[in-house]
C-alpha cells in the first residue's frame, strides 16, 4: 500500500479520539479580575456575566500631590507661612493670654496622611490677627512739646557745670575760683548775669564749689573774716572748711509749688550746714545748735552773718532750716532780716 494512503487511513481512524480529548493548551483563556458570583442567580450560568473591579491605592501611590505648591508671599520658610495662614484662620477677636500656644495641624498628601504641627506664640492682650502696635501714627497729645522742653532743660548740663577761668574773683585776692559765662535759667527770672564758682576764701575751703554772684561771694568773705573766724578762735585749731549744701538753683522758696522764686535762683544765696575745724571735728547746725556751749557758739555765728547778708535764717526760723544756715544778699528797707 502506498504511504500516502496509509497516512490518510491512520488520520481518519484517530480523528474521533482527538475530538473527545480535553484541551491541554498551555495558554489560559483570559478571565476578569474579580467576578461577583453571588450576584448571578441559579440557573443563569449561560447568561452574560458582569465584572465589578475595585481599584485600590497601592504602596507606590504618591503621598502628596505631584503638582508643586505655590510659595505664599515669597516666604522662604514654609513653617512661617503656615503659621501666618493658621493665625488668619483662627478666631480674630478672641483675646489670648501671655504664652498661650495655638496648635495648628496642616494635612497634606493624597488622603491627608501628612501632618505637621505649627506653634504660634501670642502676647498678652492681643488678638490673634492684631499686630503688636498700630501702624498708624498716634496723635501728639497736648502739651507734649512743652514737657519735652522742660525735661531737656533739666537734664542738659548748664554753664554751672562747665569749666571756668581759675584765679581771684570779684576784685578780691582771697576769693579763689572760676568765672563763668552768663547763666540763663529755664524759668523766667532765674539766672546769673556774672556768675562765679567759689572754691576757697582766705584759706577756708568749700567742700563743694558754690555758684553765686559776686555780691554773695564778698558777703561770705566778710562774714568769715569779721564774724566766723574770730568767733571760733582756736577751738579745734580754727576753721578749715565750710560744708555747703546749696548755692545757685532755679527753684521756688523751699521748693514749694506756687511760691515765689528763691534767692538761690539768682545766685544771691548760699546754704551752710556745718563748720569744719582743723582737728577734723565739725560744728553741725543740726546737732550742735541746742547743745550747751557749742550751741551758743553756733548762735554767735548766726548773729555774725546778720549784716554782711540781708537775710539770715536758722533753726529758729522754721522747720525748713533745722539743719543749715541760709544766707542771702537780698536788701530790705527795714534792714537785714535775721531769724
Amino acid at each position: 500500500m502506498k504511504p500516502v494512503a496509509v497516512f490518510l487511513l491512520t488520520l481518519s481512524l484517530c480523528a474521533p479520539a482527538l475530538a473527545q480529548a480535553p484541551d491541554r493548551s498551555p495558554l489560559p483563556s483570559p478571565r476578569p479580575a474579580t467576578t461577583d458570583r453571588a450576584a448571578t442567580p441559579p440557573g443563569a450560568a449561560d447568561a452574560p456575566r458582569t465584572a465589578q473591579v475595585v481599584i485600590r491605592a497601592g504602596a507606590h501611590a504618591p503621598r502628596q500631590s505631584l503638582r508643586p505648591m505655590q510659595r505664599p508671599g515669597g516666604s522662604p520658610a514654609p513653617a512661617r507661612a503656615a503659621a501666618q495662614m493658621a493665625a488668619r484662620s483662627a478666631a480674630a477677636d478672641a483675646p489670648v493670654a501671655t504664652g498661650e500656644t495655638v496648635q495648628v495641624i496642616e494635612r497634606s498628601g493624597l488622603f491627608g496622611l501628612g501632618r505637621r504641627t505649627v506653634e504660634v506664640r501670642t502676647i498678652a492682650g492681643a488678638t490673634r490677627l492684631a499686630v503688636v502696635r498700630s501702624l498708624r501714627p498716634q496723635i501728639r497729645p497736648d502739651g507734649l512739646e512743652r514737657q519735652v522742653r522742660a525735661v531737656a532743660a533739666r537734664t542738659t548740663p548748664s554753664r554751672v557745670a562747665q569749666p571756668g577761668r581759675r584765679g581771684s574773683l570779684c576784685g578780691r585776692p582771697g576769693i579763689v575760683g572760676e568765672t563763668l559765662s552768663p547763666i540763663t535759667g529755664r524759668i523766667q527770672g532765674c539766672g546769673i548775669a556774672e556768675p562765679v564758682r567759689v572754691r576757697e576764701i582766705d584759706g577756708v575751703t568749700l567742700n563743694q564749689p558754690a555758684t553765686i554772684n559776686c555780691d554773695a561771694a564778698r558777703a561770705l568773705q566778710e562774714w568769715l573774716n569779721e564774724g566766723a573766724i574770730p568767733a571760733v578762735g582756736r577751738t579745734g585749731g580754727g576753721i578749715a572748711s565750710l560744708r555747703v549744701v546749696a548755692s545757685y538753683s532755679c527753684r521756688t522758696r523751699n521748693s514749694r509749688p506756687g511760691a515765689r522764686l528763691s534767692e538761690h535762683s539768682t545766685g544771691n544765696a548760699i546754704d551752710i550746714a556745718a563748720i569744719g575745724l582743723v582737728n577734723g571735728q565739725e560744728l553741725s547746725v543740726l546737732t550742735d545748735w541746742r547743745r550747751g556751749s557749742t550751741g551758743r557758739l553756733m548762735q554767735r555765728l548766726h548773729r555774725a552773718a546778720c549784716g554782711p547778708f540781708g537775710t539770715v535764717l536758722g533753726p529758729n526760723s522754721d522747720h525748713f532750716h533745722q539743719d543749715h544756715f541760709h544766707f542771702d544778699v537780698a536788701g530790705y528797707r527795714s534792714g537785714p532780716y535775721c531769724r
